[in-house]
């Protein structure tokens, strides 16, 4: 199955024609990908996570989807006042984007002079920066890339509202793929909100999305960072971040997986200059049968950074999540202070986590501390709930969103806090009666 999933893929790759902008990151990709071998069980990186879903699979090109109103409303983010740009299996839609997005952004496929020189001198330079063996679904990613989105912020500019970018997926008759793209730059003190919105309708997906960012934040300059993964269980999504920072810079983000047949995300952050600073925090809420699995790095390669991360995950029903959390501390990375966090919480006997945070120190005048749980709801907190007249099975949802509501309370954008509090109650109580104090506080917007 892996051999004739790799005949797939290269075909798909070879059967469109190239920018010429990006034929050289395309042939490199190519090459990589063809010499490369699909992870499977054996493979470090991917002991805990089965490709079978998605290499027993024959794609198709992305085909055009018509609207519905499921798609409206996913691409929709009440209470942000966002810049939107909208993508329907691959494909820009202008009619869900809005006039500010598509000024704000460049598509490769319409870059001029400038950017094209910017797109050839920063895209693929982020991610090859990450170290260890090949990621097999970033040469893919480059073998695949036929257009890809920019968005560039000048020197000491600032996006006055969030930029938000949907990726939508609908069900097509037949299973298809779609590789997208970004790079964002931004210059030295320039100051944004990024919202990646990984989204679908409701039916039931054949759609493999293999999603490649890359981020170069300059000196003194501040990025926001949302990546929410909302697809319909049964989609399959490998998605790649990786992170430049320069001096005195700023990452913030936070993640959210709900979970799929097949949900692989890797975030690379690379501290290239002294002062930089990063916060990466993210929840995962499996269900089902579904699988997440979460594989970050922290380069810290010069010293006086920070990093800070925080992971937390609810299984259910037989679902599997996969967190791998590594820091690594270079020899030159004096006066790092690092930490990592990862807790989980199993709803079922039959629910599943593995769960590996990493220090590799190659300093000695560092501060540095991880730590991981795995942990089942207490016995205590759900007899003083039911001792108050709540239901045992509505304590049980009270008490696992109280897991995860600390994160959710930290969100700088309260539109984001807004729109994920009702999606993750009745990810918990899935009769809404269960659910209905965390969704009463949410619609009044004080304590029911």
């Amino acid at each position: 199955m892996a051999e004739s999933f790799k005949e797939n893929q290269l075909e798909l790759a070879s059967s469109s024609q190239s920018l010429p902008l990006l034929s050289a990151l395309n042939a490199q990709g190519l090459t990589a990908f063809s010499a490369a071998a699909v992870p499977d069980r054996k493979t470090e990186a991917w002991k805990y996570t089965s490709l079978t879903h998605l290499t027993a699979t024959t794609y198709a090109p992305a085909p055009q989807a018509a609207l519905n109103g499921q798609l409206q409303q996913a691409a929709s983010i009440d209470g942000l006042n966002a810049a939107r740009l909208v993508f329907v299996n691959g494909f820009l839609n202008t009619e869900l984007s809005d006039a500010l997005a598509l000024e704000q952004v460049t598509l490769f496929s319409q870059a001029d002079a400038a950017q094209q020189t910017l797109i050839s001198e920063k895209l693929g330079t982020v991610v090859a920066q990450a170290s260890g063996s090949s990621h097999l679904f970033n040469d893919l990613n480059n073998a695949c890339t036929r257009d890809g989105v920019l968005v560039h912020v000048g020197k000491n500019q600032q996006l006055q509202q969030p930029l938000q970018i949907s990726w939508l997926t609908s069900s097509g008759d037949s299973a298809f793929a779609v590789n997208s793209r970004l790079l964002l730059v931004l210059e030295t003190g320039a100051a944004a909100t990024l919202v990646e919105q990984y989204d679908s309708d409701d039916a039931a997906q054949v759609s493999f999305t293999n999603a490649l960012t890359e981020i170069v934040i300059g000196d003194n300059a501040r990025l926001q960072h949302y990546r929410l993964q909302l697809m319909q269980e049964e989609a399959l999504h490998i998605g790649s971040t990786h992170v430049d920072l320069a001096r005195d810079s700023q990452y913030r983000a936070f993640h959210l997986a709900l979970g799929s047949r097949l949900t692989r995300n890797d975030v690379v952050i690379n501290h290239n200059t002294g002062g930089s600073h990063s916060e990466l925090n993210g929840v995962y809420i499996p269900q089902n049968q579904q699988l997440v699995d979460f594989h970050t790095c922290i380069e810290h390669k010069v010293p006086h950074c920070t990093s800070d991360e925080v992971f937390r995950g609810i299984m259910n029903d037989k679902a599997k999540a996969v967190f791998n959390g590594r820091i690594h501390i270079h020899p030159q990375a004096q006066k790092t202070l690092a930490e990592l966090s990862n807790k989980n919480l199993l709803l079922t006997n039959s629910a599943e986590i593995n769960t590996k945070p990493e220090l590799e120190i190659y300093a000695d005048d560092v501060k540095c501390a991880h730590g991981a749980t795995v942990a089942q709801l207490e016995e205590k907190g759900l007899f003083y709930l039911q001792s108050r007249g709540i239901s045992k099975k509505e304590a049980e949802v009270m008490m696992s969103f109280g897991f995860i509501n600390e994160l959710l309370d930290a969100l700088p954008d309260e539109a984001i806090t807004l729109l994920l509090r009702p999606v993750l109650a009745r990810r918990f109580g899935r009769d809404q009666s269960l659910a209905r104090h965390l969704l009463d506080e949410t619609l009044a917007g004080e304590p029911a």
